[in-house]
């Protein structure tokens, strides 16, 4: 069997008929399990997470693509995640049995659709065709503020679709990526210069861990700031690094960790590390799980 996971976000977090009628597009679909939906209000976000059969997996994801353009204004749109578009971006990730060729080709299949449809499209990491586009941070670089005049450069003509600024849905990316980890670290402060100072400390570009992208961002409702990172790569830069990483510069501004979140599905495998770390049992391993053991004992 071929599984792949698809990683959609869209730029809505707050409009809950907004949302569900996005949900509706991937939900009841026989041979695709919705495994999350996470809505942040704050990041004015909704990434959908789900799984299935290749084939069945890019027919549906263009239906929910198209449905988020039809239904999302991006002139409206104000939220603290960077973002370039209504569907900001699509990763898809090869979990059992697809190459990431075969899943680049997936990638580039619902590029040129959603392209037909007048949004303009980048491909990044794994599928990029130039090395300039592989980082999302680099596509992103303006938002969606910043677009109109981006576009107007024609080193970065879209990859897909017109080079005219569409104010309504912005600008899109996807591509093939590993799994990341979409972790977060709240702070016991409002004070947001403090978030970034230690999102600075840990993103790769300004000197941090290498496998890190990180930025700090107010949570207004919580009165706090956070810390929100992605783990690009969990097997050389661990949860638990990141997070006593974290602790420590939070406490050089006299300030305390108020939780973290993990945003999405997690694989095991990253999640073994954490346990060792802190649990320091140190010859745990994933084959001690029980339901590990049935599921290898199933498929």
């Amino acid at each position: 069997m071929k599984i792949i996971l698809c990683e959609v976000n869209i730029s809505e977090g707050e409009n809950l008929e907004v949302i569900e009628e996005v949900k509706k597009t991937i939900t009841n679909v026989k041979g695709v399990k919705v495994i999350d939906v996470n809505s942040d209000k704050n990041h004015n976000r909704t990434v959908f997470t789900y799984i299935g059969e290749p084939n069945i997996m890019l027919e549906c994801t263009k239906k929910l693509a198209s449905k988020a353009v039809e239904l999302i204004d991006m002139t409206k749109h104000t939220g603290s995640h960077p973002r370039i578009g209504a569907v900001d971006v699509v990763p898809f990730v090869p979990i059992k049995g697809v190459t990431t060729e075969e899943a680049i080709q997936m990638a580039r299949s619902f590029g040129k659709y959603m392209g037909e449809q007048g949004v303009a499209v980048y491909y990044y990491e794994d599928a990029a065709l130039k090395p300039e586009r592989e980082s999302l941070v680099n596509i992103r670089k303006g938002q969606y503020e910043g677009l109109e005049e981006k576009l107007k450069n024609p080193e970065w003509m879209p990859d897909e679709g017109p080079a005219e600024f569409n104010a309504k849905s912005g600008a899109m990316v996807t591509g093939v990526r590993f799994s990341l980890v979409a972790f977060n670290v709240n702070l016991n402060t409002e004070d947001v210069e403090i978030a970034n100072k230690i999102a600075k400390a840990m993103r790769h570009i300004s000197g941090g861990f290498r496998y890190v992208r990180a930025i700090g961002l107010s949570i207004t409702d919580k009165k706090m700031v956070q810390v929100s990172m992605n783990l690009t790569n969990y097997t050389k830069t661990p949860i638990h690094r990141v997070m006593e990483a974290v602790k420590s510069e939070a406490e050089r501004y006299g300030v305390t960790i108020a939780g973290a979140e993990l945003v999405g599905p997690v694989p095991m495998e990253a999640l073994e590390e954490v346990v060792k770390y802190y649990l320091k049992v140190h010859d745990f391993s994933l084959g001690q799980i029980i339901e590990n053991n049935l599921l290898d004992e199933v498929q």
